[in-house]
Protein backbone atom coordinates (compact mmCIF):
# COMPACT_ATOMS: atom_id res chain seq x y z
CA UNK A 1 0.00 0.00 0.00
CA UNK A 2 1.48 3.20 -0.84
CA UNK A 3 1.27 5.86 1.43
CA UNK A 4 2.61 9.40 1.96
CA UNK A 5 2.73 11.76 4.89
CA UNK A 6 3.19 15.48 4.69
CA UNK A 7 4.88 16.25 7.82
CA UNK A 8 5.73 20.66 8.98
CA UNK A 9 9.52 21.03 8.94
CA UNK A 10 9.42 21.64 13.06
CA UNK A 11 7.65 18.59 13.58
CA UNK A 12 9.62 16.79 11.36
CA UNK A 13 12.41 17.75 12.84
CA UNK A 14 10.70 16.85 16.84
CA UNK A 15 10.31 13.31 15.43
CA UNK A 16 13.97 12.86 14.24
CA UNK A 17 15.72 14.01 17.94
CA UNK A 18 12.50 11.56 19.44
CA UNK A 19 14.07 8.59 17.33
CA UNK A 20 11.22 8.13 15.94
CA UNK A 21 10.82 5.43 13.47
CA UNK A 22 13.18 5.78 10.77
CA UNK A 23 13.10 3.94 6.15
CA UNK A 24 15.98 2.87 3.31
CA UNK A 25 16.47 5.73 1.10
CA UNK A 26 19.16 5.92 -2.07
CA UNK A 27 18.50 2.04 -2.40
CA UNK A 28 16.52 -0.58 -4.33
CA UNK A 29 13.48 -3.00 -3.26
CA UNK A 30 15.25 -6.12 -1.70
CA UNK A 31 12.57 -9.09 -3.17
CA UNK A 32 14.50 -12.30 -1.62
CA UNK A 33 17.40 -10.97 -0.62
CA UNK A 34 16.82 -10.70 3.34
CA UNK A 35 13.69 -12.82 4.04
CA UNK A 36 15.14 -12.43 7.92
CA UNK A 37 13.70 -9.03 7.96
CA UNK A 38 10.38 -8.37 8.36
CA UNK A 39 7.47 -5.65 9.12
CA UNK A 40 6.53 -4.66 12.57
CA UNK A 41 2.87 -3.57 11.33
CA UNK A 42 0.74 -0.79 12.58
CA UNK A 43 -2.21 -2.10 14.82
CA UNK A 44 -5.49 -2.58 12.81
CA UNK A 45 -7.54 0.72 14.75
CA UNK A 46 -5.59 2.77 12.95
CA UNK A 47 -7.57 4.36 10.32
CA UNK A 48 -5.90 3.94 7.30
CA UNK A 49 -5.67 0.01 7.65
CA UNK A 50 -2.64 -2.15 9.18
CA UNK A 51 0.56 -1.10 7.31
CA UNK A 52 4.63 -1.31 8.15
CA UNK A 53 5.41 0.89 10.90
CA UNK A 54 8.67 -0.17 11.88
CA UNK A 55 11.12 -3.19 10.95
CA UNK A 56 13.01 -5.64 12.32
CA UNK A 57 14.98 -9.20 12.21
CA UNK A 58 14.29 -12.49 13.41
CA UNK A 59 17.09 -13.55 15.20
CA UNK A 60 15.57 -16.55 16.47
CA UNK A 61 12.89 -18.86 14.83
CA UNK A 62 10.89 -17.39 18.16
CA UNK A 63 12.52 -14.01 18.48
CA UNK A 64 11.91 -10.68 15.94
CA UNK A 65 14.11 -7.84 17.03
CA UNK A 66 13.44 -4.14 16.49
CA UNK A 67 13.78 -0.90 18.39
CA UNK A 68 11.51 -0.41 22.23
CA UNK A 69 10.28 2.99 20.71
CA UNK A 70 7.98 1.78 18.53
CA UNK A 71 5.91 0.24 21.38
CA UNK A 72 1.90 0.68 21.19
CA UNK A 73 1.85 0.37 24.49
CA UNK A 74 -0.06 -3.21 23.40
CA UNK A 75 0.57 -6.59 24.89
CA UNK A 76 1.14 -8.29 21.32
CA UNK A 77 2.45 -7.35 18.06
CA UNK A 78 1.55 -8.50 14.52
CA UNK A 79 4.80 -8.64 12.36
CA UNK A 80 4.73 -9.79 8.41
CA UNK A 81 7.74 -10.89 6.56
CA UNK A 82 6.44 -10.47 3.14
CA UNK A 83 8.45 -8.13 0.73
CA UNK A 84 5.63 -6.25 0.02
CA UNK A 85 2.76 -6.16 2.16
CA UNK A 86 -0.26 -5.65 1.51
CA UNK A 87 -2.86 -6.08 4.37
CA UNK A 88 -3.74 -8.65 5.36
CA UNK A 89 -0.61 -10.63 3.98
CA UNK A 90 1.21 -13.46 5.83
CA UNK A 91 1.75 -12.59 9.36
CA UNK A 92 3.16 -13.56 12.97
CA UNK A 93 1.60 -12.73 16.46
CA UNK A 94 4.00 -12.58 19.43
CA UNK A 95 4.19 -11.39 22.50
CA UNK A 96 5.68 -7.50 22.96
CA UNK A 97 9.02 -7.32 25.51
CA UNK A 98 10.49 -4.05 25.24
CA UNK A 99 13.81 -3.75 27.88
CA UNK A 100 12.56 -1.76 30.75
CA UNK A 101 15.45 0.31 31.64
CA UNK A 102 14.84 2.01 27.65
CA UNK A 103 15.14 5.56 28.20
CA UNK A 104 14.86 8.03 24.77
CA UNK A 105 16.60 10.91 27.05
CA UNK A 106 19.50 9.06 27.78
CA UNK A 107 21.54 9.80 24.58
CA UNK A 108 24.66 7.97 25.59
CA UNK A 109 22.77 4.53 26.39
CA UNK A 110 18.58 5.07 25.20
CA UNK A 111 18.58 0.87 25.95
CA UNK A 112 16.19 1.22 22.46
CA UNK A 113 15.23 -2.37 22.08
CA UNK A 114 12.37 -4.79 22.32
CA UNK A 115 11.37 -8.45 20.77
CA UNK A 116 8.62 -9.99 19.33
CA UNK A 117 8.70 -13.74 20.82
CA UNK A 118 6.06 -15.67 18.70
CA UNK A 119 4.66 -19.48 19.99
CA UNK A 120 6.71 -22.62 18.82
CA UNK A 121 7.33 -23.40 16.08
CA UNK A 122 7.61 -19.98 15.20
CA UNK A 123 8.78 -18.53 11.50
CA UNK A 124 9.84 -21.61 10.05
CA UNK A 125 11.89 -21.78 6.24
CA UNK A 126 13.98 -18.62 7.16
CA UNK A 127 16.99 -18.34 8.74
CA UNK A 128 17.39 -16.16 11.53
CA UNK A 129 20.43 -13.51 10.89
CA UNK A 130 23.16 -13.33 13.64
CA UNK A 131 24.33 -11.50 16.44
CA UNK A 132 27.48 -10.11 17.08
CA UNK A 133 29.81 -11.49 19.98
CA UNK A 134 30.59 -9.04 22.73
CA UNK A 135 32.86 -6.18 21.96
CA UNK A 136 33.59 -7.34 18.38
CA UNK A 137 32.67 -3.80 17.12
CA UNK A 138 34.46 -1.06 18.83
CA UNK A 139 37.68 -1.11 16.71
CA UNK A 140 35.79 -0.93 13.06
CA UNK A 141 37.75 1.41 10.75
CA UNK A 142 36.06 4.45 9.32
CA UNK A 143 34.56 3.43 6.08
CA UNK A 144 33.79 -0.05 6.79
CA UNK A 145 30.74 -1.17 4.81
CA UNK A 146 27.17 -1.50 5.92
CA UNK A 147 24.07 -2.85 4.60
CA UNK A 148 20.60 -1.49 5.48
CA UNK A 149 17.32 -2.87 5.35
CA UNK A 150 13.75 -2.22 6.04
CA UNK A 151 10.21 -1.16 5.08
CA UNK A 152 10.26 2.63 5.79
CA UNK A 153 9.82 5.63 3.46
CA UNK A 154 11.83 5.64 0.05
CA UNK A 155 12.07 9.47 -0.30
CA UNK A 156 11.36 12.91 1.18
CA UNK A 157 10.28 15.74 -1.29
CA UNK A 158 9.37 19.21 -0.76
CA UNK A 159 6.04 20.59 -0.85
CA UNK A 160 3.81 23.26 0.66
CA UNK A 161 3.58 22.85 4.24
CA UNK A 162 6.58 21.25 4.83
CA UNK A 163 8.60 17.96 3.74
CA UNK A 164 6.06 14.77 2.21
CA UNK A 165 7.55 11.14 2.90
CA UNK A 166 6.88 8.43 0.38
CA UNK A 167 6.06 4.68 1.94
CA UNK A 168 5.11 1.70 -0.63
CA UNK A 169 5.52 -1.07 2.44
CA UNK A 170 8.00 -2.54 0.24
CA UNK A 171 11.50 -3.93 2.09
CA UNK A 172 13.99 -1.85 0.67
CA UNK A 173 18.31 -2.31 0.90
CA UNK A 174 20.93 0.13 0.57
CA UNK A 175 24.52 -0.11 1.41
CA UNK A 176 26.49 3.04 3.42
CA UNK A 177 30.15 2.81 5.17
CA UNK A 178 30.76 3.67 8.86
CA UNK A 179 31.46 7.57 9.69
CA UNK A 180 32.34 6.34 14.12
CA UNK A 181 32.05 4.45 16.40
CA UNK A 182 30.77 5.40 20.17
CA UNK A 183 30.00 3.30 23.35
CA UNK A 184 26.34 2.59 22.42
CA UNK A 185 26.25 3.57 18.56
CA UNK A 186 26.94 3.36 15.05
CA UNK A 187 26.82 6.48 12.72
CA UNK A 188 26.78 5.55 9.41
CA UNK A 189 26.75 7.70 6.20
CA UNK A 190 23.82 7.62 3.75
CA UNK A 191 25.04 10.83 1.97
CA UNK A 192 24.01 9.93 -1.76
CA UNK A 193 27.13 12.39 -2.49
CA UNK A 194 28.84 10.33 -1.61
CA UNK A 195 27.55 6.59 -2.84
CA UNK A 196 26.05 5.97 0.52
CA UNK A 197 21.90 4.70 0.87
CA UNK A 198 20.74 5.26 4.36
CA UNK A 199 17.39 4.85 6.78
CA UNK A 200 14.30 7.04 7.23
CA UNK A 201 11.41 7.36 9.05
CA UNK A 202 9.79 3.58 9.19
CA UNK A 203 12.99 1.92 9.63
CA UNK A 204 13.31 1.94 12.99
CA UNK A 205 14.10 -1.03 14.55
CA UNK A 206 15.72 -2.75 11.15
CA UNK A 207 19.21 -4.44 10.84
CA UNK A 208 22.57 -2.89 9.40
CA UNK A 209 24.24 -5.72 8.79
CA UNK A 210 27.85 -5.85 8.96
CA UNK A 211 29.84 -5.29 5.19
CA UNK A 212 27.97 -4.74 2.01
CA UNK A 213 27.98 -6.55 -1.44
CA UNK A 214 30.14 -9.64 -1.69
CA UNK A 215 31.36 -8.72 1.84
CA UNK A 216 27.88 -8.84 3.37
CA UNK A 217 27.45 -10.89 6.79
CA UNK A 218 24.27 -11.97 8.34
CA UNK A 219 25.16 -10.12 11.37
CA UNK A 220 23.15 -7.42 12.40
CA UNK A 221 25.86 -4.88 13.92
CA UNK A 222 23.17 -2.66 15.07
CA UNK A 223 19.44 -1.50 14.61
CA UNK A 224 18.43 1.97 13.29
CA UNK A 225 16.94 4.07 15.44
CA UNK A 226 17.25 7.72 14.07
CA UNK A 227 18.98 9.89 11.38
CA UNK A 228 19.10 13.76 10.39
CA UNK A 229 15.50 15.07 9.31
CA UNK A 230 16.14 14.91 5.91
CA UNK A 231 17.41 11.60 5.18
CA UNK A 232 20.20 12.43 3.22
CA UNK A 233 23.04 12.58 5.94
CA UNK A 234 23.50 10.08 8.67
CA UNK A 235 21.72 6.52 9.66
CA UNK A 236 22.35 6.90 13.91
CA UNK A 237 22.49 2.70 15.01
CA UNK A 238 22.26 1.12 18.14
CA UNK A 239 25.04 -1.37 18.93
CA UNK A 240 24.07 -5.15 19.83
CA UNK A 241 27.68 -6.10 21.13
CA UNK A 242 27.76 -3.58 24.44
CA UNK A 243 26.86 -4.97 27.75
CA UNK A 244 23.61 -3.39 28.24
CA UNK A 245 22.58 -4.59 24.62
CA UNK A 246 23.72 -8.62 25.26
CA UNK A 247 22.30 -8.34 28.71
CA UNK A 248 18.91 -7.67 27.00
CA UNK A 249 19.47 -10.09 23.96
CA UNK A 250 20.46 -12.76 26.42
CA UNK A 251 17.12 -13.33 27.63
CA UNK A 252 15.78 -14.04 24.69
CA UNK A 253 18.41 -15.68 22.47
CA UNK A 254 21.53 -17.78 22.73
CA UNK A 255 24.37 -15.17 22.94
CA UNK A 256 27.59 -15.77 20.53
Amino acid sequence: MKRIFVVGVVALAVLALAGSAAAITYGQPDGSGHPEVGALLAPEAYPDGTWAECSGTLISPTVFLTAAHCDEGLSEAAVTFDSSYTAPGTTYIGAWHADPNYNDHRQSDPQDLAVVVFPDPGVTGVTPARLPEAGSLSGLSHGRPFTSVGYGAQSVTNGPGGKTLHYADVRYVASGTLNAVTPAWLRISGNPATGNGGTCYGDSGGPNFLGAGTGETNIVAAITITGDTVCRATNVDYRLDTPTARAFLGQYVTLP
